[in-house]
């Protein structure tokens, strides 16, 4: 029996993330390990008070330049983040014209293909999951891609993620911007662009920055990249932890 979570509840917005992780490990997307990453994501969160910080919306709106510049732009997608914004994703893919591709750590055939009907059960149109392609240098089950998305993308969007594969992905000459609530993790040092903020607010962000910035010149969304520091997005976001202290 699930319990009843009054909105009044100081803890509502985390309390009903809490339910749809459980409710997507109840339907065999998310895994236990995408439990334990959550609640190492969430402990950050809680940190940078639960809300957008002006580190985070710098990053977002340069990843937004990126991907509107990008030729081929792709959506990577685990089972944690289809559980949790899988209609936020869906409105993302569609403004930028990229497509989601169901790409895990735990990998089985199985789980991939509820993990896309899933997406596409929250209108999400543009899903892949072939797995017909092998990213070389990755040695466990990320490396399984599909050949018309990441395999062959030049921009990669990537949630809670794992830093080899980005490192990888780095060398293999993408680009890859990552929303990672952790500025110490390998891939928020490995990026190009880390968003360090909750996939929550910083998908729907982007949607909102990508519609706005669609009639952007391309010379305007170049200089938008020439002045982003990823260095100095990351040494915000730890000044912002410092200064609790």
């Amino acid at each position: 029996m699930k319990p009843i979570i009054p909105k009044s509840h100081p803890r509502y917005s985390s309390l009903m993330t809490r339910e749809k992780l459980v409710e997507g490990f109840r339907r065999g997307i998310v895994v236990p390990e995408g439990l334990i990453a959550h609640g190492r994501g969430e402990a950050f969160d809680y940190i940078f008070g639960e809300r957008t910080r002006e580190f985070a919306a710098e990053a977002e709106k340069a990843a937004v330049a990126l991907m509107l510049l990008s030729e081929r732009p792709v959506i990577s997608v685990n089972g944690n983040a289809a559980a949790l914004v899988a209609e936020e994703l869906s409105e993302l893919s569609e403004v930028l014209n990229a497509p989601l591709e169901v790409n895990v750590f735990h990998w089985s055939r199985e789980r991939v293909e509820k993990i896309a009907e899933f997406l596409m059960e929250k209108g999400c149109k543009n899903v892949l999951f072939a797995g017909d392609a092998v990213i070389e240098g990755i040695e466990h089950f990320r490396r399984i891609v599909d050949r018309r998305g990441i395999y062959s993308a030049d921009t990669v969007l990537v949630m809670l993620e794992d830093g080899d594969r980005c490192e990888i992905l780095r060398k293999n000459g993408k680009k890859v911007i990552a929303v990672d609530l952790n500025p110490l993790s390998r891939t928020a040092k490995m990026a190009d662009i880390t968003i360090v903020n909750n996939v929550t607010r910083a998908i729907p962000e982007m949607t909102e920055l990508a519609r706005s910035m669609k009639e952007k010149k391309r010379e305007e969304l170049e200089e938008i990249l020439k002045s982003y520091d990823n260095k100095k997005i990351l040494d915000d976001a730890l000044k912002a932890i410092s200064d609790l202290v």
